[in-house]
């Protein structure tokens, strides 16, 4: 879920206030979850990655992650869809997995995210359905025509730091990150958008932690949406978004590269590749978000 970033508030490199658990990164802090008994946990969301009013669907689906990992057999997500039924804000949060079946190399498991409501009630954010195997066991035959997106070197990218209104005035979220947009997919800071539905950067988090699978469940929701770089602007939510998680990623920035091709009924996709900096596509996903046309 992803609100509109004014002028040149791009999310970028900040680097975050020092974190009190030593051995905790703060995304491996802020999606954290604690078992109360077996398939629920309890979760405190951080506002840290909002974007605007509303928390970031990939951190969120991170979160959800953590617990479906926790439930299940199996520790890393191969595949993972999450609809997403109202927007979550930061506070506490409880998630209800359940186990639907196990196998010897996969195994699936539903889970919801509540938060009480104004009125007292529980109420349901996000549903998830989700396989989960050991990317260990991945074998190293690779057979395809993907290719790493053309990107020039991070330094000759934008971060925050040429935000003209100063590093932190973008989103909450940017802090977190280490964001570095690829000039050809910023004509929309600068009020010149392409009018193409494309958008890629280098990303890694503020903090230097090397990327995971966990990680990347919000790497491929991290970026600016395809809609202002298609002339729109206002709030892009996210409906629905399915994660495949193809391989373990190597240290260092990840490449992203995000690409819409049709916008109909103020609706739209967008399909992510992730590339680690081996030149290994480690993630894809698609979304369907709503955008406000006109």
């Amino acid at each position: 879920m992803r609100l509109p970033v004014s002028n040149f508030s791009v999310y970028g490199a900040h680097m975050s206030d020092t974190i009190s658990e030593a051995t905790l990164s703060e995304f491996d802090r802020d999606t954290s979850v604690r078992q109360r008994e077996p398939g629920v946990h309890d979760t405190d969301l951080s506002q840290g990655w909002a974007i605007g009013h509303a928390l970031n669907g990939g951190y969120l689906l991170a979160t959800l992650g953590r617990a479906l990992g926790e439930t299940l057999p199996h520790p890393d997500p191969f595949t993972i869809t999450a609809h997403y039924l109202s927007a979550t804000t930061h506070g506490p949060a409880v998630i209800r997995s359940e186990v639907v079946r196990t196998g010897r190399t996969l195994s699936t498991g539903t889970a919801g995210l509540f938060q009480t409501g104004a009125d007292g009630r529980e109420v349901e954010r996000i549903r998830v359905l989700a396989s989960y195997g050991d990317l260990d066991t991945v074998t190293g035959d690779v057979r395809t025509s993907a290719e790493p997106p053309a990107m020039p070197p991070p330094g000759q990218c934008f971060s925050a730091r040429d935000n003209p209104a100063g590093p932190d005035a973008g989103p909450e979220m940017g802090k977190r990150l280490d964001l570095r947009l690829d000039p050809a997919t910023c004509g929309w800071a600068v009020g010149a958008p392409s009018g193409r539905g494309e958008m890629r950067a280098w990303l890694g988090l503020a903090d230097a932690r090397d990327p995971d699978p966990m990680s990347l469940l919000m790497a491929v929701d991290a970026l600016p949406p395809t809609a202002f770089e298609m002339g729109l602007s206002g709030w892009v939510p996210t409906v629905e978004l399915t994660v495949h998680v193809r391989a373990r990623p190597a240290p260092g920035l990840l490449r992203v590269s995000v690409t819409t091709v049709n916008l109909a009924g103020g609706f739209l996709e967008e399909d992510v590749e992730v590339w680690d900096s081996a030149d290994r596509l480690v993630a894809q996903s698609r979304q369907l978000a709503r955008a406000k046309v006109g």
